[in-house]
């Protein structure tokens, strides 16, 4: 029987890519509907572009690390 191990970077990736997705979507809300007092930096969208690397890295750590098959 085969022994299938899979990358711990690659559970990285799921939880950066879901949690890169949440923070993107949260900034998108909060870019559609601004709230009445605004913070001192609101303007640069830090959460559109902090979701949008953590989406990203996510994706390029479950691409380069998926699970694979062994052969026997």
């Amino acid at each position: 029987m085969a022994k299938r191990e899979i990358s711990i970077w690659f559970f990285i990736g799921i939880s950066l890519l879901v949690n890169g997705a949440i923070i993107c979507a949260a900034g998108i809300y909060q870019y559609l509907y601004p709230p009445i007092e605004k913070v001192v930096l609101f303007d640069t969208h830090a959460g559109i572009w902090w979701g949008a690397v953590l989406f990203l890295c996510g994706l390029l750590y479950c691409l380069k690390f998926p699970p694979r098959r062994t052969a026997n």
